[in-house]
């Protein structure tokens, strides 16, 4: 399915002041991906519309009035949420958003770069929502088959998951849920990390993994992707160029054209590229 025809994330925004919510909307409306279904002016009012509109994804607030979005997240803990992404003026709760499982944050007043990545995430994790629930039909339909339980099926899958993990030393599985992604080491851009949350850049899609960054450091190839910042790993292979900056920093164009900084911190592994 082409892009032009692809169907758009339902979305609600949550904000009890209504100048966000109207530049949230106009935003939103201009991606091209995004169709707002509603707004809710607080947290009693978003949990409602959500169990009765079952919108793909909320862009909830966390500062509000009465029950706050982190309250609305505990409301709804036993069903089935959409994907959160949370907009607070305050950048303290970053850490509490990841824990309640929000794909992003964004910080007020957002900016375009920030909203474009948290709208990559979001077209990735409703990707991969889609997957899955493909997948368990699938797996509904063999348990039908075969008469036996999905537990085994899905346990079987995972050990053939594994056995291709030892086999393939040089790829990187990115699970999400029963799913695993398997994505060649060699074809990574970049990864990036937001809290516990790591996005991997390969081959012109952004791939959602929740793992450390020094956990996901040891599993990397040290032939293809090291690490430049504090947050950033990148495939030293796809270095375009590279120009000094201050305090012995440098940045790294790529070959996407996506450009990186080198930190003074991390120059001892890549003294092999620097002048």
């Amino acid at each position: 399915m082409s892009a032009s025809v692809e169907k758009k994330i339902k979305a609600l925004i949550v904000d009890d002041e209504a100048p966000a919510r109207r530049s949230l909307k106009h935003r939103l409306g201009r991606s091209g991906c995004v169709d707002v279904i509603a707004e809710a002016r607080d947290g009693r009012e978003a949990v409602g519309k959500i169990r009765a509109l079952a919108p793909d994804a909320v862009f909830l607030d966390i500062q509000m009035p009465g029950m706050s979005g982190f309250d609305v997240i505990r409301e709804l803990r036993n069903e089935v949420l959409p994907s959160i992404i949370f907009v607070t003026a305050l950048d303290e709760p970053a850490v509490r958003a990841f824990e309640a499982n929000a794909i992003d944050y964004l910080l007020k007043p957002v900016k375009d770069d920030r909203l474009e990545r948290a709208l990559a995430k979001l077209r990735v994790q409703q990707s991969q929502r889609k997957r899955q629930a493909q997948r368990n039909k699938l797996l509904k339909v063999l348990s039908d088959l075969t008469g036996g339980p999905l537990e085994r099926l899905s346990e079987a899958e995972e050990q053939g998951a594994e056995s291709i993990q030892r086999k393939e030393p040089a790829r990187l599985a990115i699970r999400d849920g029963g799913h695993t992604t398997w994505v060649k080491q060699e074809d990574i851009d970049w990864i990036d990390a937001a809290g516990d949350y790591m996005c991997v850049h390969a081959g012109g899609m952004t791939h959602i993994m929740r793992m450390t960054m020094k956990r996901l450091e040891a599993e990397l190839d040290p032939d293809h992707l090291h690490r430049i910042h504090r947050s950033t790993i990148i495939n030293v292979k796809r270095v375009k160029n590279m120009r000094s900056h201050i305090n012995g920093e440098y940045f790294l164009t790529l070959d996407s054209g996506h450009t990186v900084k080198l930190s003074r911190s991390y120059r001892h592994k890549l003294r092999h590229l620097l002048p």
